[in-house]
């Protein structure tokens, strides 16, 4: 009779009667096939880590109904003894490698079971970090560009002038005053909460500036810088403080300040000399350069993502913690100051008188220009170039519709500059992310010598010898013939 390596012996998937403990003592026990070239066995710690290796099913009584260790859950059951999940299968980054006998890096307890759902949760990861493309802002970016071009020429054709001397001036104060208010509405939108309040402030400022200009510059836009700071650190406290949306608080920040305006019955004669066409080239440079040194330092991914760390991931409602408070309230209030210059900008720039409007459609201008330049209306991403040519094309086709004289409404411009710019931001939000790669299984382990490990049954720590099934050969001089009588013929019985 030879020895059964039964405990060393591969399970048969397709038996159903077969037990891990006591076979090697059943007498009907069938050892099955031999194992087949290069597959692995149950002692090896290969096999037990990555062939969905279970420890003995002892039954057992439950009364309790909760589940022991040994049984088979309901996702378990029918499937065959090894075929499990990948992610069950796979070590998870950070796990301690499993152990033989079932436990995970806590010998003599059963290996901890973990949800498929909370080891891949849906949805992007933590704060969404991830390295952001920038080849949708640079094709968009040079469409822009080409936009620019093509609506110059067919200005400078129309009317050279526009283009020279006082009327360029006064087309480059434009485009500052527009672009101040361009650079407050990407700003808050890169961090995470827009700022609705930049067009009433900014007609705010452009009133209080028109009636106080007498008194000096400075001294007129002291109490309006005062005030703007109120504002800015009050809708600031509101929006990190209970961490509501940007866009909430600062609407409620602009009603206040239309109450301010409304108070004016009709146009306010702008008073003082201040005039800055004088300095039309330096403001415009100045705004320019503002611009493309945010966008410089917004490609940056640290300082991008620090700026946008208020932008939800996963809930909205949950705080982002006291770096994405800082950037964020910082943000709000230095839209607010952004505002106020442009504002400043708008009274001065040679019209002679001030309409006191809510501002609305300053503030949809303002926010439609900054997401047709790239700058996302989800927060975070936002290009290089984009917000510079987004205003230079504005300004060239108010001047092109003035010249044709097409008297469209500045409500029908902010509409439809709105519409564009959240199909740019589509555009961003889908092709500026990188693509994960394919999900790729865990390359199996290499195969390792079978190394001898204490045995269960024997407690002995080599691997118990086969019993041979042939005798060993005696030697025949020493062999009593089974028919000698030797023991019956001695004296002794």
């Amino acid at each position: 009779m030879a020895y059964d390596e039964s405990i060393y012996r591969p399970r048969d998937p397709d038996r159903t009667d077969q037990f891990d403990v006591g076979d090697q003592d059943d007498p009907w026990h069938d050892p099955g096939p031999e194992p087949r070239s290069g597959q692995r066995l149950r002692g090896e710690a290969s096999y037990q880590q990555n062939s969905g290796y279970r420890p003995a099913r002892l039954p057992a009584e439950n009364p309790s109904g909760t589940r022991q260790w040994g049984e088979a859950d309901e996702s378990e059951a029918g499937q065959p003894h090894g075929s499990t999940s990948r992610h069950r299968a796979a070590a998870q980054p950070g796990e301690p490698a499993a152990q033989p006998g079932g436990s995970s890096g806590n010998s003599g307890g059963p290996a901890a079971r973990s949800d498929p759902e909370d080891e891949y949760p849906a949805g992007p990861a933590g704060d969404g970090s991830g390295r952001d493309r920038f080849g949708v802002h640079i094709l968009w970016e040079t469409t822009l560009l080409l936009a620019v071009v093509v609506l110059a020429f067919l200005l400078f054709r129309a009317s050279p002038e526009t283009l020279r001397g006082a009327a360029l001036d006064s087309l480059l104060v434009t485009g500052a005053a527009l672009g101040l208010l361009v650079l407050a509405a990407g700003l808050s939108l890169r961090a995470g909460a827009p700022n609705l309040a930049i067009g009433p402030v900014a007609i705010a400022s452009a009133v209080h500036l028109a009636e106080n200009g007498d008194r000096g510059i400075v001294t007129a836009m002291l109490p309006a810088t005062v005030a703007v700071l109120v504002i800015g650190l009050v809708t600031a406290f509101v929006v990190v403080g209970l961490h509501v949306p940007g866009w909430a608080a600062s609407l409620a920040g602009g009603l206040a300040v239309i109450v301010f305006i409304q108070q004016r019955t009709g146009p306010v004669q702008v008073q003082g000399e201040f005039d800055p066409t004088r300095t039309a080239i330096h403001l415009f440079a100045g705004f320019a350069a503002v611009a493309l040194l945010g966008g410089v330092f917004g490609a940056i991914r640290t300082v991008r993502h620090a700026v946008g760390r208020f932008r939800p991931v996963a809930d909205p409602a949950r705080r982002p913690g006291g770096v994405a408070a800082f950037f964020t309230g910082t943000a709000i209030v230095a839209s607010m100051l952004l505002a106020m210059l442009g504002g400043a900008l708008i009274a001065t720039n040679g019209a002679g008188t001030v309409t006191p409007t809510p501002g609305i459609e300053w503030t949809g201008l303002a926010v439609g220009v900054a997401l047709l330049g790239g700058t996302s209306a989800f927060g975070r991403r936002g290009g290089i170039f984009g917000t510079l040519l987004a205003v230079v094309l504005l300004t060239l086709f108010n001047a092109y519709a003035d010249d044709q004289e097409w008297h469209i409404s500045r409500f029908a411009v902010a509409a439809v500059t709105l519409a564009a710019g959240l199909v740019v931001t589509r555009l961003v939000e889908s092709y500026g992310v990188a693509r994960p790669g394919p999900e790729l299984d865990a390359p199996p382990p290499a195969e390792e010598a079978w190394t001898p490990g204490p045995n269960w049954r024997t407690g002995t720590e080599d691997r118990p010898e086969p019993w041979s099934t042939v005798l060993p050969v005696q030697p025949v001089e020493h062999r009593p013939a089974p028919w000698s009588t030797d023991r019956w013929d001695s004296a002794e019985r």
